[in-house]
């Protein structure tokens, strides 16, 4: 009984108590809620014909609070088990109908379906969510007798909490927790992509240390030199202002000169490395299965891809060099000034502490911050993107002020933390400066007071004077690099993140090559869902002939879109198996699957460019009259070669917009050229003159032949021609046959026929 969940002893004694044998109990979970919402504790103990629940009592705290995945430590050493009132309660599994799990905000419950009715067995913050998702597999199969084996047990997902702090990870499958993420990791995987530019970095590097010392010259020939020396009756350089000045002035052009080469050397490659990375993140993000982009906003995406690369290429290509050149100049001031007057150098350095410990704490501060600009900034584009989308939407409501109110709130959000961000800069980066320039005074004060006394030459204090002009810049430079470093270490997260998300749909380690797929299809209890525990489709099994048609009917949301995606394998089944040609899918080689499955839906998307280009999107090496070809066959041609520029029209441009219909046949003379053995047809004739549709009804007749299709409709006479009609009823296959076998059962689709066919004769009336 422990293989789900350790029982403790004095709960396996208290439910040997209440008349549960413990010898046969399969398994045992534990929840933490009571109905009402308070903390309880329940078990449930599991045989082969009953659920055991005991539901011990309420601890009186509430549990609005949990939203972090944590919940307060139970001080049971204190409770008195033997005393405890508990409520025994049994379940007998043949009674059950229905089990499952349903998701809350911070909680969940386990329902039983009996006799038609829903029942609460008990209630559980998200953090037992896990252990009650394998709980309801298991009970499923003991109900239908089958033995449980360990591998039931296993759960193959993530974990979604961070085990270091005990927060929720934005995305479980990569653990990758914002608050404990190691930034200097970050930065040295940006610096991974450097190797291919080795030669140009090094060059750099040269560059930069020869212009920081001919800088770090000057200040000590103009001052020490020029007061001590040169000045002087007495030194042999006395009077030589003019060639101490030159020697300055060539100092100072050949360090311009070599900052120069650095600079170009530096943009070269900064841009090689946000190149790399763009083009690292525009890859991934094509690898990525279809869940990845439907749980994303697009404006967060187009974030990613460009704007935080962007980010990275500013802070590479103007933070790094600085930070550098800073870094040995600070390294090189300190050593002289050292050298010169240790004393005095120790001064300079006194308020440097300080700024370290205030960069210490305002660190986090700055990070959380800029972590808020990107996400309202991706909201705000979002919005933006949204509304640009669906602008003949809002205009035809006449929602353009509420979509300005929208963005009002959005623009609103952005401003305030962009407010934020100022505010704290404005505020910590001065009172920074004040505190360096602290050490300017005390050199002055200190010194000034030792050159009085004779203890320091006028020249050491001019020396020591121009070197802190040099050294503050560089420490004001360290602490606006805090703020530089924070933003671009957040970028690079977001882009690694995408990077390293790993696809869900991949190829087996050693996938099958079907490089000629004949067609026969078959499901075998196929159960899948888009979010755990709301299963979409329950045990669908399907057998397919290759060459035949099936049309796909139901209500909408009853899984007929489902079957096809998981046909497609935009998604894997959960539960059962798909195979082709009596291979499952999930063995095929990817690349040898999709390209034999050819799809035409209601919402057609054609790229931007030519007529021509979209019909071979999928077959780029077709010629001209292949692309012809396919569009006679779908009575595109016809309206094509009345376009201004015929097949070279570009869609979109110059007014060159295209009707739904026009787009649809576009839509199936792509599929024609592609010539798969597989197609799925989805809403296809869907909201279309009767015109049109007919020529998009002939079109698709010819598209058909020959291969084995999948036909979704609502317009039920759309699917008279059908092989066979399956009625998918709320993931179920409720009925099988053709048209006439159907009508002449007088179920689901019978029904539906009839609501059509009155439908039509009010709109007749009308």
């Amino acid at each position: 009984m422990d293989r789900l969940e350790q029982v403790p002893e004095h709960i396996k004694a208290l439910m040997a108590k209440h008349g549960v044998n413990c010898d046969i109990v399969e398994f045992a979970v534990s929840a933490d809620l009571s109905e009402d919402g308070y903390f309880s504790e329940v078990w449930l103990a599991v045989t082969k014909e009953k659920i055991h629940v005991l539901k011990l009592g309420d601890r009186e705290e509430d549990v609005s609070g949990i939203i972090k995945g944590k919940r307060p430590k139970r001080k049971e050493s204190k409770k008195r088990y033997d005393d405890a009132e508990v409520i025994r309660e049994e379940l007998a599994l043949k009674d059950i109908d229905d089990i499952k799990v349903e998701n809350l905000i911070s909680t969940g419950t386990l329902t039983a379906t009996i006799s038609g009715e829903d029942r609460i067995v008990c209630c559980f913050t998200n953090t037992h969510l896990r252990k009650f998702t394998i709980f309801v597999k298991l009970v499923k199969k003991l109900k239908k007798g089958e033995e449980l084996t360990e591998e039931d047990f296993k759960d193959d997902r993530a974990e979604q909490f961070c085990p270091k702090c005990g927060r929720r990870y934005p995305d479980p499958s990569k653990k990758i927790c914002p608050k404990c993420l190691n930034k200097r990791k970050l930065f040295l995987r940006i610096l991974s992509f450097a190797p291919k530019y080795k030669g140009q970095i090094a060059l750099i590097f040269t560059c930069m240390i020869a212009s920081t010392l001919m800088k770090l010259a000057s200040p000590y020939i103009g001052g020490k030199v020029l007061y001590d020396e040169v000045f002087d009756k007495g030194s042999k350089y006395y009077g030589k202002v003019g060639q101490v000045v030159l020697l300055t002035v060539a100092l100072e052009v050949v360090s311009l000169l070599i900052q120069i080469a650095y600079g170009r050397l530096n943009a070269g490659v900064a841009a090689g490395l946000v190149y790399d990375i763009k083009l690292g993140v525009f890859t991934a993000l094509q690898k990525l299965s279809l869940r990845f982009f439907s749980s994303r906003q697009t404006g967060s995406l187009m974030n990613r891809v460009n704007g935080d690369a962007n980010h990275i290429q500013y802070f590479i290509n103007d933070g790094m060099p600085f930070f550098i050149v800073n870094s040995i100049s600070i390294i090189g001031i300190a050593t002289i000034m050292f050298s010169i007057n240790w004393k005095l150098a120790l001064l300079v350095f006194i308020p440097v502490p300080v700024i370290v410990v205030m960069t210490k704490v305002l660190f986090p501060k700055i990070d959380t911050l800029y972590s808020r600009v990107f996400r309202r900034n991706s909201s705000m584009l979002s919005l933006i993107n949204d509304t640009l989308t669906g602008a003949r939407v809002v205009k035809a409501f006449g929602k353009e002020s509420s979509e300005v109110e929208r963005f009002n709130a959005a623009n609103k959000s952005v401003y305030s933390v962009n407010v934020d961000v100022g505010n704290m800069s404005s505020t910590v980066f001065p009172m920074f400066g004040y505190v360096m320039g602290l050490g300017s005074l005390i050199v002055w004060g200190v010194g000034g007071w030792q050159v009085v006394k004779g203890e320091l030459s006028f020249g050491t204090l001019m020396t020591f004077q121009l070197y802190l002009g040099m050294i503050y810049g560089p420490l004001q430079f360290m602490t606006n690099i805090v703020d530089w470093w924070t933003s671009s270490m957040n970028s690079a997260q977001r882009i690694f993140e995408i990077i390293d998300a790993v696809p869900e749909i991949t190829n087996a380690p050693n996938p099958v090559r079907m490089p000629f797929i004949k067609g026969d299809v078959a499901l075998k209890n196929v159960t899948f869902s888009y979010e755990t525990n709301k299963p979409v489709l329950h045990d669908v099994s399907l057998e397919v002939k290759a060459g035949e048609m099936i049309g796909l009917v139901g209500h909408s949301g009853a899984g007929k879109s489902t079957i096809t995606n998981l046909i497609t394998r935009l998604y894997d089944v959960e539960e059962g198996s798909i195979e082709i040609d009596g291979v499952n899918i999930k063995n095929i080689a990817i690349e040898d699957l999709r390209p034999q499955i050819g799809m035409v839906l209601q919402e057609t998307y054609l790229f931007t460019g030519t007529i021509a280009e979209n019909i071979a999107y999928a077959k780029p090496d077709a010629t001209m009259s292949d692309i012809i070809r396919a569009a006679k066959a779908a009575n595109a041609h016809d309206f094509i070669i009345r376009l201004p520029d015929g097949y070279d029209t570009v869609i979109g441009k110059r007014r060159n917009n295209l009707s739904g219909g026009e787009k649809q046949r576009i839509s199936i003379a792509r599929a024609i050229l592609h010539d798969p053995r597989i197609l799925i047809l989805d809403e296809a004739t869907a909201s279309l003159d009767t015109e049109t549709e007919r020529l998009i009804q002939e079109a698709l007749e010819r598209l058909v032949k020959g291969r084995t299709t999948f036909a979704i409709a609502h317009r039920l006479s759309t699917l008279r021609n059908a092989d066979r009609i399956v009625v998918i009823e709320r993931g179920r296959v409720a009925e099988i046959g053709t048209h006439s076998e159907l009508v002449a059962l007088k179920g689901i689709y019978y029904n539906m026929l009839q609501r059509q066919k009155e439908a039509l004769k009010i709109k007749g009336v009308e």
